[in-house]
């Protein structure tokens, strides 16, 4: 049997093969610029939706004293601080920083898809008389003789070129309806107590 240490030549083959899998300096670079990003995006957002972000006690004070500085040098250097605190945190916490951030970008799409809406409503009761009476059957609630009045200033307003005060109005009435619509919706549980008592 041929000796396997003759004609060696001090190496074996697999010597030359990496012994570690790090990424390059570039991936830590892009890395690092991510989080630096997200650190970025938190300090921009509200203080009481950064509050709600699951994240370590320490990096979330950091941002929260970072929003309070608006010294522009003392701002950036903050700034570097986020960008250190936020490459100590582990995979699984900046997916759930991300999984917020984006939970965030998804609210306000429908947030400002539901005021176009409600601006084209405002637009239909300036227009058409008959968007008031669809309204009415809707929300027979409403004060009738107030939103006519509205109605009749707001169009005043726009021919006349003047504040929009009952413009506005109008607008803050179609939200406050919205509101109550959305949360009749999420909590319809006195329907159901109702049929409960049928059913007895």
């Amino acid at each position: 049997m041929p000796n396997p240490n003759r004609g060696s030549v001090g190496f074996q083959s697999n010597e030359f093969e990496p012994e570690y899998d790090r990424p390059s300096k570039s991936e830590l670079k892009r890395q690092s610029n991510e989080l630096q990003k997200l650190g970025e995006q938190l300090v921009e957002a509200p203080r009481d939706r950064v509050k709600r972000v699951p994240m370590p006690e320490d990096v979330r004070d950091v941002i929260l004293e970072t929003q309070t500085i608006t010294n522009h040098e003392g701002r950036r250097r903050a700034m570097q601080f986020v960008g250190k605190k936020m490459r100590t945190l582990d995979e699984e916490e900046v997916a759930a920083i991300q999984r917020a951030i984006d939970s965030w970008k998804g609210a306000s799409k429908s947030e400002t898809a539901a005021l176009h809406a409600l601006e084209r409503r405002r637009e239909k009761l300036l227009a058409d008389d008959k968007a008031l009476t669809v309204l009415l059957e809707e929300n027979p609630e409403l004060d009738v003789q107030h939103l006519r009045t509205l109605i009749r200033n707001a169009r005043k307003e726009v021919a006349e070129s003047k504040p929009p005060k009952a413009y506005r109005e109008i607008f803050q009435i179609l939200k406050d309806l919205n509101k109550k619509k959305k949360k009749a919706d999420a909590d319809p549980e006195e329907e159901g107590n109702d049929d409960e008592s049928d059913d007895a």
